[in-house]
């Protein structure tokens, strides 16, 4: 059984789907597994289990990791997937790789798979998650979603006692939604995360901020307001790493 404490990065946007020739954000998750060479499943419920979003991680992660990854909504499931076999391949895995889309769906889906209970016992044990967009809001208590529309709430798995706010440099309704939901109490405290940006939860509590662009910010946000996040730009440690 892993001794590895149960740890979350939540991308406010970016990794493989988003940042073409890009690498640090995916390989900020990979190196965090501690893995020589990790075990990592992609789980892309949220876009309907696309095909170009199955390829896309394939092609980013087979030469660096034993990949594999499991569909919901297709009579073949991917690897791993067989009938009674999901909960004893999620729980072997390293990392845990969650696309974006609608997180809606996303939840759903989970839920009526019993998914949502597979993943919480892999958490637990161990096994690192990670994601973008509905892939990053899941995690968390409470989130806002725009996939289907206007921002609006959702309640998430709530490994992580906070709200979520993703994208937050380039939806700026989403934004405004969330920092007034806070305001006037509807939605706890919670993050805000901006395209690049990364947070890594430790348990249940924030260890740090990373990002794969120079000016991706992060925040607390409060009833009172914004509070700026210490973010530690990551190719700053791949060029040191080099030199």
């Amino acid at each position: 059984m892993s001794t590895r404490p149960p740890q979350i990065v939540a991308f406010g946007g970016g990794g493989f789907s988003m940042e073409a020739g890009n690498p640090l954000l995916d390989d900020y998750v990979l190196e965090a597994t501690g893995a020589d060479r990790p075990k990592v499943c992609f789980i892309p419920t949220a876009s309907g289990d696309a095909d170009h979003y199955v390829v896309r991680f394939y092609r980013r992660f087979s030469a660096v990791a034993d990949t594999s990854h499991v569909s919901l909504f297709r009579r073949d499931k991917g690897a791993g997937a067989v009938e009674g076999d999901l909960e004893a391949h999620l729980l072997a895995q390293d990392l845990i790789y969650v696309g974006g889309g609608s997180v809606l769906s996303l939840l759903g889906t989970w839920r009526a798979h019993g998914l949502d209970g597979i993943i919480k016992r892999a958490w637990r044990r161990g096994v690192m998650l990670c994601g973008l967009s509905a892939g990053s809001l899941c995690w968390f208590s409470e989130a806002v979603t725009a996939f289907h529309g206007p921002p609006g709430p959702v309640r998430g798995l709530g490994l992580l006692p906070h709200s979520n706010c993703v994208h937050y440099d380039g939806e700026a309704v989403r934004g405004e939604v969330f920092r007034d939901m806070i305001a006037t109490g509807q939605m706890r405290e919670g993050y805000a995360a901006e395209d690049g940006a990364a947070l890594h939860f430790e348990g249940r509590e924030l260890l740090r901020v990373v990002s794969s662009r120079p000016a991706a910010r992060a925040y607390r946000v409060s009833s009172d307001g914004e509070h700026p996040l210490a973010v530690s730009y990551l190719g700053e440690r791949a060029a040191l790493a080099v030199a």
